[in-house]
């Protein structure tokens, strides 16, 4: 059982392209309509679960998938074989990066490929933004984040205030069947991280220990991964630039698997291969943990009304970190008009036109070096 575990999941790893919402489908039908292992209605259940914990929805979908099939001994196996072909390909790119970045042929490949990873960003913003955004409340609560975030308010503090904020306000209507109780509410907090741009030394210890805060808080879509990665390696600790993290979210979403195994890419650019393993090591580990506590409760957290709101609110936050972490993030992509035209071209075609993304980015990095050499044949 363990072996055909092992062979599924590592399969599924160097195949599942396109994100979380393609790996869930991926998932629903390799296990509810092929090997009926779950039932349409608890294979919901256990996604509902994922989005109550914090970490990567669909690694986590894996890891109760093994779970229900194997107990704690399967969830390892799934969620690692789910894991490691992501995570050694773009340890392989990463070192291609580290050695050759600074070649003309790198430079143009990432001038191409960064606009289209605004566009595929952006339509993640659209697609989830649409979901979430079940009445006036959760728009104001989106438009509301994205500014507070522009103003320097710290991301873990938006993510779970803006819960709060939704529990307390869903469940009080509920309670009292009118908008009076509002008022009670307390006001959200104004709390402010106070950013430096200093570099601070690289040790193994806190490239772990960031990137295991980062697994066991940061909730909703991979890319509010964003929002921590900026705050901390660009912001906090000076580790990255923005070009850099922007390289590193693009190695991510052209290889298959979790998008988290972006971390991967950043420990190797900044501690080499010590670096890449720990800091992997660090922002999935959580995700076990939570996995571990949760499935067994999985039936009794969908009937909770105070759960689903406290969901609801994670979310919308969710999407206004993206948001707004995509826009400092488009400054650095979108640098004159062949940049501006690739991401609304890539935008119509994944909205409009539903394209997978792998072959837009593809496509952009041919047309990058497409680029470089018209301009060697200019000069």
């Amino acid at each position: 059982m363990m072996w055909e575990l092992a062979r599924i999941f590592i399969r599924l790893g160097f195949t599942a392209f396109g994100g979380p919402a393609a790996h869930i489908a991926m998932f629903h039908d390799e296990f509810v309509k092929r090997r009926q292992w779950l039932t349409d209605q608890h294979f919901l259940d256990l996604l509902g679960a994922t989005n109550l914990i914090p970490g990567p929805n669909s690694t986590e979908m894996a890891m109760h998938i093994g779970h229900v099939r194997a107990g704690w001994r399967g969830m390892i196996v799934a969620g690692a074989c789910f894991i490691l072909p992501a995570a050694s390909l773009v340890l392989l790119l990463a070192w291609l990066y580290v050695t050759y970045q600074a070649t003309p042929a790198a430079n143009w490949l990432l001038y191409g490929i960064k606009p289209v990873i605004i566009a595929v960003i952006v339509q993640a913003i659209y697609n989830l933004g649409t979901k979430a955004a079940k009445s006036i409340f959760y728009v104001a609560l989106m438009i509301g984040v994205l500014a507070l975030y522009l103003l320097g308010i710290n991301e873990i503090v938006l993510l779970f205030g803006g819960a709060l904020l939704a529990m307390l306000i869903m469940n009080a209507r509920r309670l009292t069947g009118g908008t009076a109780a509002l008022a009670a509410i307390p006001p959200l907090q104004a709390v402010f991280w106070v950013q430096t741009a200093a570099s601070i030394p690289v040790t193994l210890g806190e490239l772990f220990l960031t990137f295991l805060k980062i697994g066991s808080v940061l909730y909703g879509s991979g890319y509010v991964l964003l929002a921590f990665l900026r705050t901390d390696f660009i912001e906090r600790l000076g580790w990255l630039t923005d070009q850099q993290l922007l390289d590193a979210v693009a190695i991510g979403q052209f290889t298959p698997g979790p998008l988290f195994t972006t971390a991967t890419f950043i420990g190797y650019v900044v501690a080499d291969v010590p670096g890449a393993v720990l800091a992997t090591l660090g922002i999935f580990l959580p995700g076990f943990v939570f996995v571990a506590i949760v499935n067994p409760l999985v039936p009794r957290l969908r009937q909770s009304t105070w759960l689903s709101a406290l969901l609801d609110g994670v979310n919308a936050a969710a999407i206004g970190l993206m948001a707004a972490v995509t826009l400092e993030l488009a400054r650095a992509a979108l640098i004159d008009w062949l940049t501006i035209a690739l991401a609304l071209m890539a935008g119509v075609l994944l909205i409009r036109y539903r394209v997978n993304s792998t072959w837009l980015i593809l496509a952009g990095g041919l047309i990058g070096i497409a680029a470089a050499l018209l301009v060697g044949v200019t000069r």
